[in-house]
């Protein structure tokens, strides 16, 4: 007989968690004006919010941080961090930052002007608020599959080469500072891209003069999808798999808090040495000197071990099939989810989960707020909310999916959590019928206004939206 799979590791500490009753729950949800981002983390029992910072480090991980170097310029914990990169993703140019949006904020202050066009395979919220915020536009060459939940393919990440050669060709290589690539694919429900496609976007990118970067927060589980589903790399480590895909990049930003494994921390890593020099000056003034970047000297070590825990096999093989398993009891239970599972969360599709519920009601949130409510699960809208007003007709715009995410945390949940996950969820699913409409806007920020925004439930009328002006 088969032995059946188990974790690569083993619990030392544990860390107790409040169940909470519902009415406390409908409450505490009242309180925080409908936005699950407003609760206390005591009023939350299981935290799927995000899977970035929420990770368990390892007990190497916190070994590292007791030799870390807090020297101001120059610490060894910042060379540590610079040969891990080195060695496994092959760049000799980075900046430390405190995480990934700081990365972001930082390079894109040195590369994006106004008027300037950013392709790429759905960007997240904070790479398109970034890209916004500069008056740029972001535009989405996702593959046409990625928005069908049902389709089984294997790399719904994909960017589609005839929409990417289409945007190099109306507009100049001048108003086109970059394409991003993110591994894997977070809005489209962490999905990955193949190696065939980073290639194909590369040498595309390269014909028009068109520098590459990846959104790498979940670069070692891109390559785990890749090792596990393209032809030519069951053989390979995921090391090795990660150096190839690096090659298909002029630099990236990293959100250190994913697949590092740390609970802080972020960097960018480049190969031409005048954009380095450029963002350099921008770091120093937004996050700290070159060689620190708003990063303690112990949080650049444990950050540098996690580079290397990370792309092991067994780690991510864990990890992955953690997240395969609640997606497996949620289609036991007919729950409508992305498929094939991603590689850090499980997605349900609110539109099929809710289709009596008008998509400015803000379905997915409207989800959200019923899982909370049925068992004290905090999980995150990926939808109408996240993808913000228009900024020229400040319009909502409505994305071609509404999601719920469900982030699952690095080796902090057990498998009986998540079957506590599928069967809360199943218990809404039973009573889908019951839930007659959805929210409305009361208050709102005119960027990444999910993370602030105020609701309240749809009246039958919307009510006059604030806004917060950005100057």
């Amino acid at each position: 007989m088969e032995l059946p799979f188990s974790e690569s590791y083993k619990i030392k500490m544990v860390e107790p968690i409040r169940k909470s009753t519902r009415e406390e729950r409908e409450r505490w949800i009242k309180n925080a004006a409908y936005n699950l981002f407003n609760l206390k983390s005591n009023q939350v029992f299981i935290d799927l919010l995000t899977d970035s910072g929420t990770g368990a480090m390892s007990d190497r991980q916190w070994a590292c941080m007791m030799l870390g170097d807090e020297s101001y310029a120059g610490a060894t914990s910042y060379y540590n961090m610079k040969q891990a990169i080195k060695n496994i993703l092959g760049f000799d140019y980075f900046l430390p930052t405190h995480q990934g949006r700081a990365a972001e904020n930082v390079l894109f202050s040195a590369l994006i002007s106004e008027g300037d066009i950013i392709p790429g395979n759905t960007h997240f919220d904070t790479t398109k608020g970034h890209i916004e915020f500069r008056k740029a536009r972001a535009v989405d060459c996702s593959i046409d599959e990625a928005f069908d939940t049902t389709l089984q393919h294997p790399f719904k990440g994909n960017v589609d080469l005839n929409k990417l050669e289409s945007i190099y060709l109306k507009y100049p290589a001048e108003q086109i500072p970059c394409v991003i690539v993110t591994v894997t694919c977070n809005s489209s429900g962490g999905q990955p891209v193949s190696m065939q496609n980073l290639r194909d976007v590369y040498e595309l990118s390269k014909k028009y003069g068109v520098r590459v970067l990846f959104d790498s927060a979940r670069f070692a589980e891109n390559a785990y999808f890749i090792k596990t589903r393209e032809k030519g790399y069951v053989h390979r480590t995921i090391k090795e798999i990660v150096a190839e895909m690096f090659t298909y990049a002029d630099g990236m930003t990293m959100s250190s808090k994913k697949d590092a494994i740390v609970n802080m921390g972020g960097f960018i890593a480049l190969r031409e040495e005048e954009l380095f020099k450029k963002a350099a000056q921008f770091n120093i003034i937004y996050e700290g000197y070159i060689t620190y970047g708003g990063m303690s000297g112990r949080d650049m070590n444990a950050l540098a071990q996690g580079l290397d825990e990370g792309t092991e096999f067994d780690y991510l093989e864990t990890r992955i099939k953690q997240v395969a398993y609640l997606g497996q009891r949620l289609k036991e239970f007919g729950v409508p989810v992305q498929e094939p599972f991603g590689g850090h969360a499980i997605f349900v599709d609110a539109r099929r989960f809710l289709p009596q519920i008008p998509v400015d009601q803000f379905v997915a949130q409207t989800l959200a707020v019923e899982l909370y409510k049925e068992a004290g699960v905090r999980g995150v809208e990926i939808g109408t909310l996240l993808a913000d007003r228009d900024p020229v007709t400040h319009e909502n715009r409505y994305p071609k999916l509404e999601l719920l995410r469900l982030a699952i945390p690095r080796r902090v949940y057990t498998n009986n959590h998540m079957d506590v996950i599928a069967v809360a969820l199943k218990n809404v699913y039973d009573r889908r019928k019951k839930i007659k409409s959805g929210y409305r806007i009361v208050n709102e920020a005119p960027i990444l206004r999910h993370f602030t925004v105020e609701l309240a439930p749809y009246a039958g009328k919307n009510m006059e939206t604030s806004f917060v002006e950005i100057k």
